[in-house]
């Protein structure tokens, strides 16, 4: 542990990570929760501004399609921000793309700021789809960059602070939307700037910083640079052996860099790394989350905590999911990436299991409605420690530099795609299974632990061609020479 913190405090690491994160993807999690808050004075705003605008009342249609709209549109900005990452990152850089990412929401900020007092509904729509256009370029660019500026002992650690910062954000939003904050009428367009405001700190400081080493030395060729990027990091040395290890990935790269997403899907040799991706994500994306967020206020209720008292219970597990997250930091390069994924999906599993149990006997006895409570509480600590702490770091492990922006390219994808996939099902879904749709979470989330603890390669102190070697060595029924009779990987 002090080893760690040294390495932290060497250089201007510590710093470096602050100021991305704040800037990165803190703005994410902010804008995932701030914006429910506001949601009734939005719609009563979209209704006076139609009046002013067209003099006449807008339907109830009207106002239910623009604020759809405007919901919609913070998904769509973020699937076109991830689609722009590969394009963004090696025209800019790492440094340069995030650079662009804060000045895009400083504009945001300033149209979603201007759209009251100009009665314009339409600029709110633009600045959403901005908003969510640097949530997903920048969550994305953030990661990578933190990646590929960490040596290999420490990087999982570094690159878990990205989910963090996420998990920050959504306890800052929600703290800034209570009521004897911002989240007033008067105020909405005002909570919705204040993220901004980080934005503008590191567009004045990430400058200093240099970019990625590792895309330095390896895309740009830059050996001298690279060591200077490092010492400034992380402070005095000659960085031998991490500089070899980079020109090693150079090598074997040539001249091939910056693959394209469809590159990525050809390439035979990365089928179980694009599978794993698809497989963890899309378990995350159907791990119930969502659905603990839709009952978690009616359970609340059931157990007998007083409306106007159930928000702060909700701030409680935000701060849960930040601390555990920490946890999880302090954790992922003793324990391994593979270890805390597994058992953070087989206990989200089990809890989901449970939680089906208790909603189906709550009518039993008043105490269940508590259990439920707990149960809650605890599906966040493995969430939280498990996959949403690793999944992105076992995105920026598992591929080599040139195939790693397309990478991001592919989760971004899954992730804003699952999004918007998953907000217009999810209705339906609980509507017909009820509380029963906590048994299909939790046969996710098991598919989901088995797949990583039988399959998914540890990827701890490892380089990523290693990592890549490790994945070559898994082998499926009848693909080996051998005739493998099972599925078989070393670990």
């Amino acid at each position: 542990m002090k080893s760690i913190l040294k390495e932290l405090v060497g250089g201007k690491a510590l710093v470096f990570i602050i100021v991305l994160g704040l800037g990165g993807s803190f703005q994410n999690g902010f804008h995932l929760t701030a914006i429910s808050s506001p949601s009734p004075y939005i719609q009563s705003f979209i209704n006076s501004s139609w009046m002013h605008h067209y003099g006449d009342v807008p339907g109830e249609k009207t106002i239910t399609f623009i604020w759809s709209a405007v919901v919609a549109l913070y998904a769509f900005g973020g699937l076109i921000g991830s689609i722009s990452v590969r394009y963004l990152t090696n025209r800019l850089g790492r440094k340069g793309a995030m650079l662009l990412n804060s000045a895009i929401a400083v504009v945001a900020t300033v149209i979603m700021y201007i759209s009251k007092p100009a009665y314009s509904f339409e600029l709110i729509l633009v600045a959403r789809f901005l908003i969510g256009f640097g949530a997903g370029l920048g969550l994305n660019v953030h990661t990578i960059y933190l990646g590929e500026s960490s040596p290999k002992r420490i990087r999982g650690m570094v690159t878990l602070t990205s989910a963090t910062f996420l998990s920050l954000g959504k306890l800052a939003g929600q703290f800034a939307g209570l009521r004897e904050i911002l989240g007033r009428e008067e105020w909405w367009n005002i909570l919705l700037c204040i993220p901004t405001f980080f934005c503008v700190v590191q567009l004045a400081v990430l400058p200093f910083f240099p970019d990625a080493p590792r895309y330095i030395l390896i895309e740009k060729g830059n050996a001298e640079q690279c060591k200077k990027a490092l010492q400034c990091l992380w402070g005095p040395g000659d960085y031998k052996l991490e500089i070899e290890e980079m020109v090693e990935e150079q090598a074997v790269i040539g001249e091939e860099h910056n693959k394209s997403l469809m590159d990525l899907l050809r390439d035979k040799h990365l089928r179980w790394q694009v599978f794993s991706l698809l497989v963890v994500n899309i378990c995350i994306q159907f791990s119930g989350v969502s659905a603990i967020t839709v009952f978690s206020f009616n359970i609340f209720l059931e157990a007998g905590i007083p409306v106007d008292k159930i928000r702060y219970v909700t701030l409680g597990i935000g701060a849960s999911e930040v601390l555990v997250s920490i946890t999880c930091g302090l954790l992922i390069e003793r324990v391994g990436r593979r270890a805390l994924m597994w058992r953070g999906f087989g206990g989200m599993s089990a809890i989901m299991a449970l939680i089906t149990v208790t909603l189906y006997l709550k009518e039993y006895s008043s105490v269940i409605p508590y259990i439920t409570v707990i149960l809650i509480f605890l599906f966040i600590i493995f969430y939280g420690g498990g996959p949403a702490g690793t999944v992105l770091s076992l995105a920026n492990d598992i591929f080599i530099q040139s195939y790693r922006p397309a990478a991001f390219v592919f989760i971004g994808f899954l992730r804003w795609l699952g999004f918007a996939m998953l907000g217009f099902i999810f209705p339906f879904l609980i509507a017909a299974l009820k509380s029963l749709s906590f048994v299909l979470f939790s046969c996710v989330c098991l598919i989901a632990a088995l797949y990583v603890f039988f399959i998914l390669p540890e990827t701890k102190g490892k380089t990523p061609l290693e990592i890549s070697q490790e994945f070559k060595n898994i082998r499926a029924c009848g693909s080996s020479k051998e005739d493998a009779m099972c599925l078989e990987t070393k670990l």
